[in-house]
């Protein structure tokens, strides 16, 4: 294949061999802005509640330019619009997409598509422009623009791994939701083909770019609390079988491409709620398209266990399923415990009210870290008033965690979730889902991503794919 230069290329090496020229201010980026050479072009793929989030956030930005936006749901896609048009102050000169009865005002306060939630302060002033955003129904429209440099994907995890193998393919730098997979084996491909394709990935465990987690990792590694010795992790419960009865397909929605790469069924409104319901959608519950709580809150707590451990690179080794206090001849209950190969024990809490609320515990032989969303508590708890010291470990610090990636999209570097640390994690929630299915102590080799000699097991690393949608 012939070499294509980039377009921040083409307009590098034209400044360095032009002469002195005059150029208009939108050229070299007015105001102090970012000139269009350093501006991102991203492409979000999926607007509901968390993509809204993430939409808000970098539509204000000065050097990120948003084109496209896709969703199955023509709801979403007419509001992603109209909160655009609200935060730039510029009105659509595309309005097909908008229904006649559609009423901008219409949204409740608690909606994530108001103006309250995203018109704040632009800063420096957004680079988006609304008439130059395009809105898609098929993800693989927004990839196959060469004016795209990166995706969001923020859909339900179902559809990540074929949407960031396309992605990659397509040569887009990618930030994806957590949980980062739905199977282990989909975990382990989309590591082969990112780093096939040298894109720039970032896992959106926002968790790893705060300074309570990052530091709780710190003190735990530098033997702040001794010989760690166990983490207790409290998430919620694995997912289920569908048990919703099937309804009618509603009008705007595609389902056959909502489902995708997951089993033929019909229709219900818990998977695939309207846009007036600002809760957060129940298809995290079905084992189809989700691993439940265990995932969904995991892919953020098993993380920072796995970086406290020092295992961003492996996995437990074996794992014991819960034992109920109830049972036969047993004195003392067990939460499902994974063992790592250097003795750790990660223990499930299965419920919060196990736990005494959620979060994590770091237990050492000399101290205990409890730590949270806003949360850091030590025993004893004057370790925590001395910063990381130099001789201490030092993990990487994130700037934030949009901005971490977007620096490393403009620099090549790396981030601070990046795909093989997602992978991972999401597997230690897989592996406890499997536990819980299967009921039996399980033998697991992380450089392998396999169980050992056990069939049975192994049938769980993967699902069978809808036609068109293998991984």
């Amino acid at each position: 294949m012939a070499y294509r230069p980039s377009r921040r290329a083409i307009l590098k090496s034209a400044a360095a061999l032009a002469g002195p020229v005059i150029v208009a201010p939108s050229v070299l980026g007015a105001n102090g802005s970012p000139p269009p050479s350093e501006r991102i072009t991203i492409g979000l793929i999926g607007p509901g509640k968390q993509g809204t989030s993430h939409l808000a956030a970098l539509v204000r930005r000065s050097d990120v330019n948003i084109l496209a936006v896709c969703d199955v749901q023509e709801e979403k896609r007419v509001a992603a619009r109209q909160a655009i048009e609200r935060v730039v102050g510029a009105a659509s000169s595309d309005p097909k997409e908008r229904p006649a009865t559609a009423d901008p005002d219409a949204s409740t306060a608690s909606s994530p598509w108001t103006a309250t939630n995203l018109s704040a302060g632009a800063g420096k002033g957004p680079a988006t422009k609304a008439a130059d955003v395009k809105y898609y129904n098929d993800f693989r429209e927004v990839l196959a623009r060469p004016d795209i440099d990166a995706v969001l994907i923020a859909t339900p995890d179902h559809w990540h791994a074929a949407m960031i193998m396309h992605a990659a393919a397509a040569g887009k730098d990618i930030y994806c939701e957590k949980p980062l997979t739905l199977t282990i084996r989909e975990a382990q491909r989309v590591v082969e083909q990112v780093n096939r394709y040298g894109r720039i990935f970032q896992t959106g465990s926002q968790q790893r770019s705060s300074r309570e987690f990052r530091f709780a990792c710190e003190m735990v590694r530098s033997g702040r609390i001794g010989q760690l010795k166990q983490v207790i992790v409290a998430t919620g419960t694995p997912s289920k079988e569908r048990d919703l009865p099937a309804e009618p397909v509603r009008k705007g929605v595609d389902w056959d491409m909502w489902l995708g790469p997951a089993p033929m069924q019909g229709f219900n409104k818990t998977l695939c709620p309207p846009i007036e319901d600002n809760s957060w959608a129940m298809w995290r519950l079905y084992r189809d398209f989700s691993g439940g709580a265990m995932t969904d809150f995991g892919a953020h707590h098993f993380d920072i266990a796995q970086w406290g451990i020092g295992a961003d690179d492996a996995g437990p080794v074996e794992i014991l399923p819960m034992i109920p206090e109830s049972a036969p001849g047993k004195k003392d209950g067990r939460w499902m415990t994974m063992r790592y190969a250097n003795g750790v024990e990660v223990l499930h809490a299965n419920t919060f009210a196990d736990f005494g609320g959620k979060g994590l515990t770091f237990v050492g032989t000399e101290g205990v870290i409890d730590v949270d969303r806003g949360k850091l508590i030590t025993s004893p708890t004057h370790i925590q008033r001395v910063n990381t010291l130099p001789n201490e470990t030092h993990l990487y610090r994130s700037p934030g965690h949009h901005e971490d990636f977007l620096r490393a999209v403009k620099t090549r570097g790396t981030t601070v979730c990046p795909v093989e640390v997602g992978a991972r994690s999401v597997s230690v929630c897989h592996l406890g889902n499997i536990s819980y299915w299967l009921n039996r102590p399980l033998k697991y080799n992380p450089q392998t991503w396999s169980f050992e000699g056990d069939d049975e097991a192994n049938r769980w690393l993967d699902r069978p794919k809808r036609g068109g949608w293998m991984v």
